[in-house]
């Protein structure tokens, strides 16, 4: 990898993660491991050799380990260390930095971002009213959403405990859901969007998928 050759931290870190591909492949590890495949498959436009070599780069700087599962699986996995996890706060403010550029590339956005956006839009001072545990199954993947009284967790596995609400639909009809081409309603009632448990369960699990995909505000007309 190259090196700006600059001592300073800002420097220092861009020689780690600065790399193209490199904070996108962070991102895709922020909610759990992945097969080398899995995450090929999430970061279009990256090639086999490329994703390899970030990988390797990642690995080298203790960002990302392997992990090989036992026999009969023999499956291999990426997943972030410690020192990788640190990123989340930064990936998530960029997210959020990001999201207020003018306009927006013509690509699909990926689940690991609906997720992450959910995540960084979280406002802790909403959290008693969505207080929960949720479980939303996305096509094969399963997410499980833990709101506690000033924090929300999000991973790819099923949760811990019973959910008190789950959300059950495909990537394409989130996808709309959070572009605005279709209410979760219309969702509801075509039936390419089911949810379960309780009302006020169901009511707080909507409204914290929802919260980050608003509209932005309008500035108001000028008299």
């Amino acid at each position: 990898m190259r090196s700006y050759g600059d001592p300073c931290g800002v420097a220092r870190g861009l020689d780690v993660i600065g790399e193209r591909w490199a904070l996108l492949v962070v991102r895709d590890l922020l909610l759990g491991p992945k097969r080398f495949n899995d995450l090929h498959a999430g970061l279009s436009g990256v090639s086999p050799n490329v994703l390899t070599q970030r990988l390797r780069d990642l690995t080298e700087h203790g960002v990302v380990q392997r992990r090989d599962l036992p026999p009969p699986t023999r499956v291999r996995l990426y997943e972030l260390t410690d020192r990788g996890r640190a990123l989340e706060p930064l990936i998530l403010y960029l997210g959020r930095w990001g999201s207020q550029t003018a306009t927006a590339p013509d690509g699909l956005l990926g689940i690991d971002s609906i997720m992450l956006s959910i995540k960084a839009g979280f406002d802790p001072a909403q959290a008693a009213h969505l207080h929960g545990v949720y479980e939303l199954h996305i096509d094969a993947d399963t997410y499980f959403i833990e709101v506690t009284d000033d924090s929300l967790h999000i991973s790819r596995d099923s949760a811990p405990t019973p959910p008190h609400a789950t959300l059950t639909t495909d990537l394409d009809t989130l996808r709309a859901i959070c572009d605005h081409q279709i209410t979760l309603a219309a969702a509801l009632d075509s039936g390419s969007l089911h949810l379960g448990g309780d009302e006020h369960a169901k009511q707080g699990l909507t409204d914290l998928l929802l919260a980050s995909f608003m509209p932005a505000p309008q500035p108001a007309d000028m008299p």
